[in-house]
């Protein structure tokens, strides 16, 4: 068994906010929204929260979770963009913010989501949720299951739009809608859309103007996500926005009108970006070491790391942190690349608060019989010499 090299390096007067620091609590602001959370997107560190995992109806932010599970068909093969999918009756006679699809019209999978992330088109979520799973239901089912593995305890879709309909409405969290949209925004394409203020001619037939108008003119680095509004839900929202190298995500709900929701927003974003910043330690993709392959057709290979190594970091605060890599001296092959082989742990007060994984970036195969024979010959005449 090879012996692991563990290298450590020390990074002075930084300060780390990720396992150590306490959430502030809901009484540090006057907020009108019933919930709210604060999240760091790239850390996933909660920085504030108010009933954050109380269930409550969520509205069109429904709609991120269609998407996600749209973008990931489309990641997988599943799907393409431009696939020309047909409008039921079903997506047809949907009521609520529509794009006014006639039964038998197509629509591209790319246009339907635009008009979903911009317009919040109900008609247009119904088109995604059938082509996606191939039925309505399944689709539904599709979302409770991928509710489920992404941790959202307190969540329970009943329909892809978020129109309230007899037997109930969906319901979700704070916290699980900031969970949704936190995986969502993995999918770099979903700002191309977020930050559509207005189409004058969308598909030759509407006008369609976002939801989100207010806050992505008026916040500074403001680009996303999904605002929400039934009587029942109250005004909700999925805000997010990035300044430097610092992503925030808000998730409010229930408040009582459209400019206390943004003022809340507001109040929470200056909050995260006054009081903290992301510092990338390793992009994802770079080089961390470059280690000796064993019998294989190449003699080394390099390891990189499979996504961002990022800490958030407290502005006023000043502590040592260390990250410590740990990979084997020698890696047996064959090898495939994105092939995990060791990681990078991220360390306060000796404790490893994260973990992200070192991969291979490329294929190498085994060597053969006379390509190993020719080796061990080599190495015998320079061990003479």
């Amino acid at each position: 068994m090879n012996s692991m090299k563990k290298s450590l390096i020390l990074f002075l007067c930084v300060a780390l906010t990720m396992g150590f620091s306490s959430v502030v609590s809901a009484n540090e602001f006057e907020l009108n929204s019933h919930s709210a959370v604060l999240m760091e997107q790239s850390t996933g560190k909660v920085i504030y929260e108010k009933n954050p995992h109380d269930s409550l109806p969520l509205a069109s932010v429904t709609k991120i979770m269609t998407m996600l599970l749209a973008l990931e068909a489309v990641e997988e093969g599943k799907a393409s963009l431009d696939d020309m999918m047909t409008t039921s009756k079903r997506a047809m006679d949907m009521g609520g913010t529509q794009i006014f699809l006639e039964h038998g019209d197509q629509i591209s999978l790319r246009d339907a989501l635009v008009a979903v992330t911009v317009g919040s088109a109900n008609d247009a979520s119904v088109v995604i949720a059938e082509h996606i799973a191939g039925s309505y239901e399944g689709f539904i089912d599709r979302m409770n299951e991928r509710a489920l593995e992404l941790g959202m305890e307190n969540t329970k879709f009943v329909n892809s739009s978020g129109l309230p309909v007899e037997g109930g409405s969906n319901m979700s969290s704070a916290y699980d809608i900031a969970l949704m949209s936190r995986e969502l925004l993995k999918h770099e394409i979903v700002y191309e859309w977020t930050t559509i203020q207005w189409d004058t001619n969308f598909m030759g037939k509407v006008y369609l103007s976002n939801t989100n108008m207010k806050f992505l003119r008026n916040y500074p680095g403001a680009d996303g996500l999904k605002t929400g509004w039934t009587t029942e839900a109250g005004y909700c929202v999925s805000a997010t926005a990035k300044r430097e190298d610092t992503r925030f995500i808000v998730a409010t709900m229930k408040s009582e009108n459209p400019d206390l929701r943004l003022k809340d927003v507001s109040t929470l974003l200056n909050h995260g970006f006054g009081s903290y910043k992301t510092v990338t330690i390793n992009k994802k993709g770079d080089i961390i070491q470059t280690v000796e392959v064993d019998k294989g057709k190449n003699l080394t290979v390099d390891i990189v790391v499979k996504e961002d190594v990022s800490a958030l970091m407290d502005r006023k605060q000043q502590e040592n942190v260390e990250h410590r890599v740990n990979l084997p001296e020698k890696i047996q092959a064959p090898l495939t690349k994105g092939q995990v082989v060791g990681n990078i742990e991220v360390l306060y007060n000796d404790e490893v608060i994260k973990t992200v994984e070192l991969i291979v970036n490329e294929d190498i195969e085994k060597a053969g019989v006379f390509s190993l024979m020719g080796r061990m010959f080599k190495n015998m005449l320079e061990r003479v010499r």
